[in-house]
């Protein structure tokens, strides 16, 4: 019992303690370092954020609540807006949003179906190019391929100007947003190919101002039609696929 209550043992085993103590640590340490390989079975998790070496974030993985808000240049700003779908989000070299996927579904408590899932690319630190779309809303079912052309300007001049015009009174809002789209080229249509709401499918070709120019059209129960429009979206020619 004398040796249990030595000062000599007391500082061994102190000593003992505090090195198996620094190795484990050490070890949960080295197993998390980049390089170092681990393998799991499942993971659980709300949000998970892939990074490079030097911690930009270029994929994020989310659930509803905590979707991320808007990337550019590594800064990431608020977007409450975004609370309504999980998803995945692509950022560029540079940390700026580059696109996502995005998905829900769910029935109301009337009964009626809310169903939707959005995959989109943007051009270089702008907004959306190209979006596939599919979904249901009550009865209403649509699935679309749409491309689109942006302006050269940042998407973050967009955002200043959102919060610009936030701060104006209601009714002047309006009008400054088209002062700002009238010097900003933003989301013009190009094309549009899909099933629409009204159970109708079609093919929409539009002019580099958006006009559509093109159009082929089959309706629900049948009957097709074949348009060339002009500038003023009349309809120039057209052919119903009817014998002559």
């Amino acid at each position: 019992m004398r040796i249990l209550s030595s000062s000599r043992f007391l500082v061994v085993y102190s000593g003992l303690l505090t090195l198996c103590f620094t190795f484990t640590v050490a070890s949960g340490m080295l197993s998390g370092q980049p390089g170092q390989n681990s393998t799991f079975g499942v993971i659980t998790a709300r949000r998970i954020n892939i990074i490079e070496p030097d911690g930009t974030v270029r994929l994020t993985l989310s659930n509803r609540a905590d979707f991320p808000g808007a990337w550019y240049h590594k800064q990431e700003s608020a977007r409450p807006d975004r609370r309504e779908a999980a998803g995945l989000l692509f950022m560029s070299e540079e940390g700026s949003e580059q696109g996502g996927l995005i998905w829900g579904a769910e029935q109301l408590p009337d009964g009626s179906i809310q169903n939707h899932c959005h995959l989109s690319f943007d051009q270089y630190e702008e907004n959306q190019v190209l979006a596939v779309d599919a979904g249901q809303e009550a009865k209403q079912k649509f699935s679309l391929i749409t491309m689109v052309d942006q302006g050269e300007y940042p998407i973050v001049e967009k955002q200043q100007a959102e919060a610009r015009i936030a701060k104006l009174p209601e009714g002047q809002r309006d009008a400054a947003w088209q002062e700002f789209f009238g010097a900003h080229r933003h989301d013009v249509p190009r094309l549009r190919l899909g099933r629409f709401r009204d159970g109708s499918s079609g093919l929409s070709l539009c002019d580099g101002s958006g006009k559509t120019r093109l159009r082929l059209i089959v309706q629900n129960d049948g009957k097709s039609t074949f348009q060339f429009l002009d500038d003023n979206g009349k309809v120039e020619s057209e052919f119903d696929g009817q014998k002559r």
